[in-house]
This record gives structure tokens, C-alpha cells and sequence, in this order.
């Protein structure tokens, strides 16, 4: 399977369940100002949800720039990224239900937190499709997982131990903290550091 074909099918299955999104917000009753008031808890989960997704969008196809060829383990590792992103939708309109459920919560963080296992584990083989085995275990790929990635799984699982246990909302909150630091531009940090 050519790297296009794949890419084009990820692009395509990610604006699906991005649109599927709005579809599971619940309608204002009444419909009023405060009824559409009383639903900003959902509005935020959705928008989170939303440029959460399009931030992994944005990664993804900067890790695919660089790829001239992809094997099996790369094809499955899509697939595997795309059947625990369509949970997203599911669970955020667990959440849209009753904000301040644990469950619900705690649900919408595995789901989150199973898509960046998911996210990591393409990331890990696209880096060995595009280099040599051995560069892998180059210290520059290391920093780069331990300082990009570490943080953002941190995040998430504290989170997720302050809806359970907390304060249930804290889910939310960790995903856009998470969110954020993903714009950190980690790459040119380390290129800066370890110039020449």
C-alpha cells in the first residue's frame, strides 16, 4: 500500500469522527439563551475535543511529510489509531451528559489516553520506516520522546486521578493543558541546544 493511500484514508476517517462530534451534542431545552448557556460545560468538551483532534491531525501529517515508504506495522498501527479515535466522539457525549460525573470522566480519559498510546506507537514506527533501526536509539530521538511525550501521558493520567478522585471536570482541563504543550516546539529546542 502506497504512504498516500493510507494518509488519505486517516485524513478522511479523522474528519469523520471530527464531524460526528457535533453531531452528539445535546440540543438546549428550552431553547433559550440559557438553555444554550446551561450547555457550556458540553461546548468546551466539544471544542476541546475538536482542536485536540486537529492538533493530532496537524502532528500526523508532519511525521508523514518526511515518509517515503511504510510496511505492514505502520498500516495496523493507523487502523489501531482510528478505531480508539472513533471512541472520542462516543465518550464525549457520555460527558455531555453530566459534566461532573467521575465515570464519565474517567471514561473520556481512557479514550483520550488510549489514542495517544495509539498516536506514540505510529509515531515510534513511522521514526524506524523513515530512519535507520539504529538512529532510533539515537540520544536526539530519545529527548524527543521522553520531553514530548512523557509529559503529555503525565498530564493525561493526573487528570484523569482528579476526576476519579478530585474533582471530576479535571479530565477536561488535562487534555487542553496537554493539548498545549504539544505546541512547544521540542524539535527546535534540542537542534538549539545541540548545535554543531
Amino acid at each position: 500500500m502506497s504512504k498516500d493511500r493510507l494518509a488519505a484514508f486517516m485524513d478522511a476517517v479523522l474528519a469523520i469522527i471530527m464531524t460526528i462530534l457535533v453531531l452528539e451534542l445535546p440540543k438546549p431545552d428550552p431553547v433559550t439563551f440559557e438553555g444554550v448557556f446551561a450547555l457550556r460545560d458540553t461546548y468546551m468538551t466539544y471544542a476541546l475535543s475538536f482542536f485536540w483532534l486537529g492538533t493530532m491531525w496537524v502532528n500526523l501529517h508532519n511525521e508523514w511529510h518526511h515518509i517515503k515508504i511504510i510496511n505492514t506495522r505502520i498500516v495496523w498501527l493507523g487502523i489501531l489509531l482510528l478505531f480508539v479515535t472513533s471512541w472520542i466522539p462516543y465518550s464525549m457525549s457520555v460527558v455531555a451528559l453530566d459534566n461532573m460525573n467521575r465515570v464519565a470522566q474517567v471514561l473520556y480519559g481512557m479514550s483520550v489516553l488510549l489514542v495517544t498510546f495509539a498516536n506514540l506507537a505510529l509515531s515510534v514506527a513511522l521514526y524506524r520506516c523513515h530512519y535507520d533501526f539504529d538512529e532510533c536509539d539515537s540520544p536526539r530521538h530519545k529527548w524527543l520522546l521522553k520531553v514530548k511525550y512523557i509529559p503529555d501521558i503525565i498530564i493525561k493520567l493526573i487528570g484523569m486521578a482528579l476526576s476519579a478522585f478530585v474533582y471530576p471536570p479535571a479530565m477536561v482541563y488535562s487534555v487542553l493543558l496537554a493539548m498545549l504543550w504539544m505546541f512547544v516546539p521540542v524539535e527546535k529546542i534540542y537542534d538549539a541546544k545541540h548545535k554543531g
